[in-house]
């Protein structure tokens, strides 16, 4: 690959949000300022002698992070990936729900993320802080995105790199608020300088997908369904799944408690939900570890995946099998 640039995207998020007064780190407004204004401010930028080409796709705190936004974020990357000019893509994005944005990324754009790098980059304190913490995570992103052989979706807080599949955020307040659990980060940035204490992450390659010729333009002629979170706990009963069923919903996601287990009540109306055709999977509320399968489960797992990013799966899933049944509204 002969990169002559990389590519900046702006989404948001408290990277770019300020506060009425200098140093107030809670009372800001998230998503205020540009990526243009975000670029400028990070100085000392990696050298590279490529330029970089900046956009804004959205503007937005993540927690309101919607589907809209994730279709044209996703289409920007798609098209910017494709260029063979074009070396990497570094995404500025709020904290709360950026590992779901990061897995939903690197399952829709799967192969072109075998040789090119999308790394998403946040910050913990606004810009207006008296010591803001994104502009070093911005050049931290930058360094990555131009490092040799950096392929996948990856995430970078703090000095550390992480991957979409297991990266989450462990921490509300602290700076390196994000963690990749027992499998740690794939490496680090120290002074611009890239060390890799895992590979990069392999491209995604689950079958439903596959059988979407093009998986973006499916995201914005398919109507996105219904896909729910509910929770197993001391008390739980059948009240919210047997609700949630009555109005409609297409797909459900349990967080469970320890190795998938369920509330008997929970359980028995999970049940009740997949025989009407809800799609359900079984995920854990535990942090760290995966789940072990148990022989005769009647419930499928979530391969391993956390309750958010179970629903990014299966949103997905159950939107490939839409546009089958639906071929007039396949991607051209």
């Amino acid at each position: 690959m002969n990169a002559q640039k990389w590519v900046l995207l702006g989404t948001g998020g408290t990277i770019a949000g300020t506060a009425a007064v200098a140093g107030d780190n809670l009372g800001y407004s998230a998503a205020q300022l540009s990526v243009q204004a975000l670029w400028q401010g990070a100085s000392s930028l990696p050298e590279g002698g490529a330029p970089w080409l900046l956009e804004q796709v959205a503007q937005v705190d993540s927690k309101d992070m919607d589907f809209a936004v994730w279709a044209a974020l996703a289409q920007r990357c798609q098209q910017h990936l494709a260029d063979p000019t074009v070396g990497g893509i570094v995404i500025t994005h709020g904290t709360d729900t950026l590992e779901e944005t990061a897995w939903f990324l690197y399952c829709v754009l799967a192969a072109q993320l075998q040789h090119k790098p999308v790394v998403l980059t946040c910050a913990m304190r606004p810009a207006s802080a008296l010591a803001p913490d994104g502009p070093q995570n911005l050049r931290d992103a930058a360094a990555v995105a131009m490092a040799p052989g950096a392929c996948g979706v990856l995430v970078v807080c703090a000095g550390e790199i992480h991957g979409a599949r297991q990266v989450y955020k462990a921490h509300p307040y602290r700076l390196a608020a994000f963690s990749s659990g027992d499998a740690g980060p794939l490496g680090w940035v120290e002074e611009g300088q890239v060390r890799l204490a895992q590979n990069w992450p392999l491209a995604h390659t689950e079958q439903a997908l596959l059988a979407i010729k093009n998986r973006v333009k499916m995201l914005y002629r398919t109507p996105w369904p219904q896909v729910e979170i509910v929770m197993s706990y001391a008390g739980a009963s059948a009240t919210v799944v047997d609700a949630l069923v009555r109005s409609g919903v297409q797909g459900l996601v349990v967080a469970a408690t320890g190795n998938a287990t369920l509330h008997y009540a929970l359980q028995a109306a999970l049940e009740r939900a997949q025989a009407s055709g809800v799609a359900v999977r079984v995920a854990s509320r535990c942090p760290l570890g995966q789940t072990l399968a148990r022989p005769g489960a009647a419930l499928p797992g979530a391969q391993g995946l956390s309750p958010v990013k179970a629903r990014v799966s299966l949103l997905l899933e159950l939107l490939a099998a839409q546009t089958q049944q639906r071929p007039d509204q396949r991607g051209v």
